[in-house]
């Protein structure tokens, strides 16, 4: 999948702007926030900028300096926010009770935690690991996703549910990806160099536990609470501790239709 055309991002936080216009009018309680979250944010890379800082708590201070490295991300590199619509279109096109993109943008705490992660991501990449560290240890104390700035990530990854996510140093994740909550990918315990590699549209159930030196195939699927210890071919399926091969999946896109059952 390509990134998504400038127009694409302008459309979305157009439709995200009328829905905060139409909750605020629906909801005073919540019209304030509304109008800090979005209403009064210039476009999709400032509302961004905004809930990051936010997400990550801290001082008043704390925060401005977290939504100036936020917003200077997007300035320079703005397939940033091409690849920041592609992530929040997944959960609209994969998750049926998902009332819209306003709620993913403002009530999906994986979403935000992976737009957090990609700004920590830039920061790496620049030599500024330092930063990038401190905004890693935020994000995981404030959210509970924890994905480590030198991970690297596809576009339209999906994070559902969010709680308990840990991605360690060196992963490699490829587009279209769905995870659940409590899904683990790092290096090994026993200090086996490397880290997993998860190909493109591969789903990740709840619990499931990637460890080493392994390939995860394009479209495979892992089952919940699986243990994966050895690599997995392409369009397999793979369940139990540690996790056997149980023949093809049977959906050959399991990470959009986010169907969990065994074939």
């Amino acid at each position: 999948m390509g990134l998504a055309l400038p127009a694409e991002s302008s459309s979305l936080r157009n439709t995200i702007h009328r829905e905060a216009v139409a909750v605020a009018a629906a909801e005073p309680a919540l019209a304030a926030w509304m109008h800090e979250a979005v209403v009064n944010q210039r476009n999709l890379a400032s509302a961004l900028a905004q809930l990051i800082a936010v997400a990550v708590s801290g001082s008043r201070d704390e925060k401005t300096v977290t939504r100036r490295i936020a917003e200077r991300a997007y300035r320079d590199d703005p397939s940033l926010i091409e690849i920041a619509t592609l992530d929040l279109r997944a959960p609209l096109d994969r998750d049926p009770a998902c009332p819209g993109p306003l709620h993913v943008l403002l009530h999906f705490k994986g979403y935000i935690a992976l737009q957090a992660y990609r700004i920590s991501h830039r920061l790496w990449e620049s030599g500024r690991t330092e930063f990038a560290r401190e905004l890693h240890g935020r994000i995981t104390q404030a959210l509970h996703v924890s994905i480590h700035p030198s991970v690297t990530i596809g576009s339209a990854l999906f994070i559902d549910h969010g709680t308990g996510i840990t991605i360690g140093e060196g992963v490699v994740i490829g587009e279209d990806v769905s995870m659940l909550q409590e899904v683990t990918l790092s290096s090994s315990p026993e200090g086996q160099a490397g880290a997993p590699r998860i190909g493109r549209g591969v789903l990740l159930s709840a619990g499931a536990i990637v460890l080493g030196n392994v390939d995860i195939g394009d479209f495979a699927k892992i089952g919940a609470g699986s243990l994966v210890l050895a690599s997995v071919p392409s369009g397999y399926t793979a369940v139990g501790v540690p996790a056997r091969l149980v023949g093809r999946a049977s959906d050959a896109r399991p990470a959009l239709s986010m169907d969990q059952s065994l074939p």
